[in-house]
């Protein structure tokens, strides 16, 4: 016997909008918090430094930055799709 899919109301076969935003909150915190922690180099090297050097190590800083958060973000998508789906 097949398993019921994710984010599907089994009484009724629509969509379980509470699971959804129950999956969808702490993903949009986890992405919230690189785009914050990026956002500090790539004001201070947009802001305040301007044309420099420094202004530009600071942009790969923060390119960097949201590249990594982007692997994490990624990675916590495929492990919490694999237990979701063993469950």
């Amino acid at each position: 016997m097949p398993s019921q899919p994710p984010f599907v109301d089994p009484v009724t076969n629509e969509l379980d909008t509470d699971q959804i935003l129950a999956e969808a909150i702490p993903l949009a915190k986890l992405v919230g918090v690189f785009v914050a922690v990026a956002l500090v180099p790539l004001g201070l090297g947009f802001f305040a430094l301007g044309n420099s050097a420094i202004g530009a190590i600071l942009a790969l800083l923060g390119q960097f930055v949201l590249a990594v958060g982007t692997g994490v973000v990624l990675l916590y998508v495929v492990a919490r799709g694999r237990q979701l789906s063993s469950e």
